[in-house]
């Protein structure tokens, strides 16, 4: 299925939302963590006023998902004047999944207007990943990357940083779920470092949107400028500047993750 195909799937209920998410989201023994807590956001948005722009998602991930039916719980945690905070979470039963929080805010009058600047990158030598049907993680035969920097997961690259070029295969116009699901598409940067194949999985995961409006953007042409800046004991800790087409900032993305090795 489409990404958009199965976020507009889900049904929303009194109790919750529910939505049924086929293998291929998947991402080895769980959900693909884009697309689990796209649905956590597309459950919240039915509870949102329209039209007031999502500006931080947080979320972190408890337990993996053993089931295609995805059960998400809502609860308003508070409304202001500008600002709307919402959680929302992903349970099998009695047992917590995925606890997501957002704030979604309306624009404010402010004198401070500071926007980064997307840097040149020259590459004599791309690097395409290439779908692997029982190799690569179910998910990634929904995108199209390109290595600008760095290398493929396990090729014992030593760089710190990673910049990648992403497109998405979806006709959809493109939404503030598209981009989670842009931001968390590519793999840790510390797993290029390594030279044997290892699990790693996200315990952590805080996006700030840049921008109020993505409908314009393409979904081709964007860009993730990563960067481990720690990693020790086990747990690593990776920053990513997401870019839209033709270098405009969407957001920024930070991440604590597990590698296994």
């Amino acid at each position: 299925m489409l990404y958009s195909e199965v976020l507009d799937s889900m049904t929303h209920g009194d109790g919750g939302s529910t939505v049924s998410v086929p293998e291929d989201w998947w991402q080895g023994r769980t959900l693909f963590g884009g697309i689990h807590v796209a649905l956590c956001l597309r459950a919240m948005r039915a509870k949102v006023p329209p039209g007031i722009p999502v500006r931080v998602v947080q979320a972190t991930f408890v337990a993996p998902a053993t089931s295609e039916s995805v059960f998400v719980r809502t609860r308003l945690l508070r409304t202001g004047k500008n600002a709307v905070h919402m959680e929302a979470r992903t349970l099998e039963g009695d047992q917590v999944l995925c606890v997501v929080t957002a704030v979604f805010g309306s624009r404010r009058q402010s004198r401070i207007e500071v926007q980064p600047e997307q840097r040149p990158v020259h590459s004599e030598k791309p690097i395409d990943f290439k779908f692997l049907p029982g190799l690569s993680p179910s998910f990634t035969r929904h995108f199209t990357s390109r290595w600008l920097v760095g290398s493929l997961p396990f090729s014992g690259n030593p760089s710190r940083q990673a910049v990648i070029e992403i497109g998405m295969d979806d006709p959809a116009k493109t939404s503030e779920e598209h981009v989670l699901a842009i931001a968390d598409s590519i793999p840790p940067v510390a797993l290029s470092m390594l030279d044997t194949p290892v699990p790693g999985s996200s315990m952590t995961w805080t996006l700030e949107m840049l921008r109020d409006q993505v409908d314009d953007l393409s979904l081709q042409g964007w860009r993730l400028d990563a960067e481990i800046t720690a990693g020790s004991h086990g747990y690593t800790h990776q920053s990513v500047m997401v870019w839209g087409p033709g270098g405009v900032p969407v957001a920024l993305s930070r991440q604590c993750m597990v590698v296994f090795g």
